[in-house]
């Protein structure tokens, strides 16, 4: 299903990334980490990011903006929009943020996972940026590949097999 290698862009962790159409975006390893797929619906430009924490005032070391949700959104979005995508058309799909340890006691700085969602959904709200597609939570974690042809984004989970959103 992937296009052409030359069209492939890997996206790693605390890392963001757009492209313009043909294009395809790859993330490998979202566990408790999400991948944020935007989506420029008029030109096809997408853009990734693969965000590890939600937000950056909570961590000393604040350089790689890619890393957290607050600031990676903003920064993919800004980038994006300076290579021609229109805010206006602009929409948001989501996976990752699973659990991907068992504790008894769930303390708020083990639920990262989830924490990472929420941050998400809250950055995307901020800026206006519909959220029409998620896979988020459970126990596992996801690979994911992002296609500028129509905005698809398929979901590998090892034990689930394939699912496009």
């Amino acid at each position: 299903m992937l296009m052409a290698e030359s069209n492939i862009i890997k996206v790693g962790m605390a890392d963001l990334k757009h492209t313009f159409h043909p294009g395809v975006l790859v993330t490998l390893g979202l566990g408790s980490c999400v991948g944020i797929a935007l989506y420029d619906t008029k030109t096809k430009m997408i853009g990734l990011a693969h965000i590890m924490l939600p937000w950056s005032e909570q961590a000393k070391n604040k350089a790689n903006k890619a890393k957290f949700a607050d600031t990676g959104i903003r920064l993919l979005l800004e980038n994006m929009l300076k290579d021609g995508a229109d805010k206006k058309n602009i929409v948001a799909k989501i996976a990752g943020g699973a659990q991907m340890f068992s504790y008894s006691s769930l303390s708020d700085m083990i639920r990262v996972g989830e924490r990472n969602v929420e941050a998400t959904k809250k950055v995307l709200k901020e800026l206006n940026i519909p959220l029409i597609a998620e896979d988020t939570g459970g126990t596992h974690g996801r690979t994911i590949e992002f296609y500028s042809e129509d905005g698809r984004l398929m979901i590998k989970t090892i034990g689930f097999g394939v699912t496009y959103i």
